[in-house]
C-alpha cells in the first residue's frame, strides 16, 4: 500500500529492512573467526619458545640383566650390593641371593630401617627377641645378611623350593606367600649385582660424592666379600657370580658413602662426574686382578 504524502512536503522515510536470520548467523561467524585469528596471533607471538635443554639427571642406580632394566636409589643399591657380597663370602649359589632379595623387598624395600613390627629391625626385619642378634648387629647389613643366609642354608633343598617357601621357612612371617610377588625383579637384580651380567650397574650422582676415604672403602669391601679388592683370587670359581664385577659395582653403589670418584676394573671405568654414561672402555686398564678406586 503506497505511503501517504507528508502534509509538510517532507520525504517520508522508508521502514528499515529486517535482517534475515541467515545474515545474522553469517555476521556472528565472521566476528568469531576474527577473534580466533586475533587470539591465535597473540598466542603465537607471546608464548615463549620451548626449552629443549637436556633435563637435569636424576639420582639413581640403574641395573640391567636379561633384557630388563630397573633402578634403585643409591641407598637401596648399596644394600643390595652388600647382600650379594655376603653370598660371595659364603660361596652360596645365586638362588640364595634371589631368595634374600625377595625377602628384603617385602620386609624393608632395601632400606635399613630402625623400626618395624614389635622389635623387628633392619633390612630383613629380624627380631632380637627371637635370638637373631643384638639391635646394633641387626642394623649392620653384613651381619643381618649373614644371619639370614645361615638360617637359609639350614632349610632342606632350599634351592629347589619356590622362593616364597624358602623365604618363609626362614622368616616365618604372617603371610609367606607375599614374597612371591618380588621374584621376577629379584632375579634380575641377582644377575646384575652378582656381576654375572658384567658391568651393567651404574649410578648417577648429580650432587657428587662425599668425603674421600678409600682405605675405609677397601676394608669394607674385604669385610663384605671376604676378598681383597687389590688382589682378587685368580680363576673365580664362585657359585654366586663374577666376584670382580660384583665388587666393582659394590664400589659404585657406595661411591657417595666413601667419596669414590672413579672405579676401574679390567678395561672398564665408571666416573662419578659422568655417571649417566655408565661404564666406559679405557686404554689404561686396571692391573690384572685388581679393582682400582680413586
Amino acid at each position: 500500500m503506497p505511503r501517504a504524502p507528508d502534509p509538510y512536503g517532507l520525504p517520508v522515510p522508508r521502514k528499515p529492512r529486517r535482517v534475515s536470520a541467515f545474515f545474522k548467523i553469517l555476521l556472528a561467524l565472521t566476528l568469531v573467526c576474527g577473534a580466533l585469528v586475533g587470539g591465535g596471533y597473540y598466542v603465537l607471538t607471546s608464548v615463549q619458545p620451548l626449552n629443549l635443554a637436556e633435563p637435569e639427571p636424576t639420582e639413581a642406580c640403574t641395573f640391567s640383566a636379561d633384557g630388563d632394566t630397573d633402578s634403585l636409589d643409591p641407598a637401596q643399591a648399596a644394600n643390595a650390593a652388600t647382600i650379594a657380597g655376603v653370598a660371595f663370602e659364603r660361596n652360596l649359589p645365586q638362588q640364595a641371593v634371589v631368595i634374600a632379595y625377595a625377602t628384603v623387598w617385602q620386609e624393608s624395600k632395601f632400606y635399613n630401617i630402625e623400626y618395624g613390627d614389635r622389635d623387628s629391625l633392619g633390612l630383613f626385619q629380624q627380631r632380637p627377641s627371637q635370638k637373631w642378634g643384638e639391635p646394633d648387629q641387626l642394623l649392620d647389613p653384613v651381619y643381618s645378611a649373614g644371619a639370614f643366609y645361615e638360617k637359609l642354608t639350614e632349610v632342606r633343598s632350599y634351592t629347589d623350593r619356590p622362593v616364597y617357601e624358602a623365604a618363609q621357612a626362614v622368616q616365618r612371617s604372617a603371610d609367606g606367600f607375599a614374597y612371591d610377588q618380588h621374584v621376577p625383579l629379584s632375579k634380575v637384580m641377582a644377575t646384575a649385582f652378582t656381576g654375572e651380567s658384567g658391568p651393567t650397574m651404574s649410578c648417577v650422582l648429580p650432587d657428587g660424592v662425599g668425603e674421600t676415604d678409600l682405605q675405609a672403602a677397601r676394608e669394607e669391601m674385604a669385610r663384605v666379600f671376604g676378598a681383597d679388592p687389590a688382589a682378587l683370587p685368580p680363576g673365580g670359581g664362585y657359585r654366586t657370580g663374577d666376584l670382580g664385577w660384583a665388587m666393582a659395582q659394590w664400589a659404585v653403589a657406595n661411591a657417595r658413602e666413601y667419596g669414590i670418584s672413579s672405579v676401574t676394573y679390567q678395561d672398564q671405568r665408571w666416573r662419578a662426574e659422568v655417571g649417566k654414561k655408565g661404564w666406559q672402555t679405557v686404554p689404561d686398564a686396571a692391573p690384572r686382578g685388581e679393582i682400582v678406586l680413586e
